[in-house]
């Protein structure tokens, strides 16, 4: 993308598909002190965020929840954009040397038409420049998300840089069969890899055919909405991860991403699943009051269902239908 050389802030969009990786590389970045004068906006699909829990290392941190910033949460992004441009220009500010943005974009965004925002704003256009689009694709998970979902082959097609994640967990034909996929769509883009956030070798694909990637059922175009789940004081852990396992393991298509923080007698314990795969559960330090009062609210995103349907499955589970 550009370069700013004329002290415009310079604004990198890190995309992405659900449960690729956005949070956790971006984590290491920020611990290994990379970005440590960047500002991060967070975009959530869900109402409740879950991420900006995770980044508090950021100089600045902004969320941006219930909507995508490329379609419904667009007029928001641009207002917050604006607010910071005039914070930044005010005189004695902590972030009058800030020259870089950090937006992580909710995995069910379009970055092009971030884009197209950003350089059609009267005002933006004069203070800030997309200098990079940066798409994490998950190795694991990748190619059948190619194959099924248009936005997440629209994510990598429009990507300067594509970060492959998960390597360790896919195996290495798998991978070798998603670099050699990604290079066919975008053969432009700059490709490494990363394995819990840390830089890791891309294996040799010279030789290896791509994917067939083919046309998409007709399921793609049903919407993939966001939803959530609040815990009653009833439902403990035990009874919740057991529920949640059923459901995976009969609706696991449908139901693409689970993210939230649950208390447990183990302390706070943050539950990400990708499709059927339950990710290692992390055990987060206590939060200031106002976030844990989100605690016990679980963000569900899929097609196909409704959060009264989950409610109501999870009373069946339980007996208190």
């Amino acid at each position: 993308m550009e370069s700013s050389t004329d002290g415009r802030i310079r604004l990198t969009i890190l995309g992405g598909f659900l449960g690729s990786g956005k949070t956790t590389w971006l984590r290491h970045q920020l611990h290994r002190g990379l970005l440590r004068d960047a500002a991060v906006i967070v975009n959530e699909a869900a109402e409740r965020p879950v991420d900006d829990v995770l980044l508090a290392q950021a100089a600045k941190l902004s969320v941006l929840a219930g909507g995508c910033a490329c379609c419904s949460g667009r007029d928001e992004l641009i207002r917050l954009l604006r607010a910071f441009c005039d914070e930044r220009l005010g005189a004695g500010t902590r972030l009058a040397s800030t020259r870089q943005i950090v937006l992580e974009t909710s995995g069910l965004a379009d970055p092009g038409p971030i884009v197209d925002a950003l350089r059609s704003d009267p005002v933006l256009i004069h203070h800030i420049v997309v200098s990079e689009i940066v798409v994490t694709v998950d190795a694991l998970h990748g190619l059948a998300q190619m194959k099924r979902e248009p936005l997440s082959r629209r994510q990598i097609e429009t990507a300067d840089r594509l970060i492959v994640t998960k390597m360790d967990e896919a195996g290495h034909p798998e991978t070798q069969r998603l670099l050699a996929t990604l290079a066919q769509i975008n053969p432009g883009a700059i490709v490494s890899g990363a394995i819990m956030g840390n830089p890791a070798s891309l294996p040799d694909f010279t030789g290896t055919a791509p994917e067939p990637l083919g046309d998409f059922s007709p399921e793609a175009d049903a919407p993939i909405i966001a939803m959530r789940l609040d815990l009653w004081d009833s439902v403990d852990w035990t009874v919740f991860s057991l529920w949640l396992s059923a459901l995976l393991h009969a609706r696991g298509e449908d139901v693409m991403r689970v993210k939230g923080v649950i208390r447990t007698p183990a302390g706070r314990l943050l539950l990400q699943t990708v499709r059927r795969v339950v990710q290692q559960p992390e055990i987060l330090p206590d939060g200031d009051d106002e976030a844990e009062r989100e605690d016990n609210s679980v963000a569900f995103i899929g097609r196909g269902f409704a959060a009264e349907d989950l409610r109501r499955s999870l009373r069946l589970f339980t007996g208190e239908a």
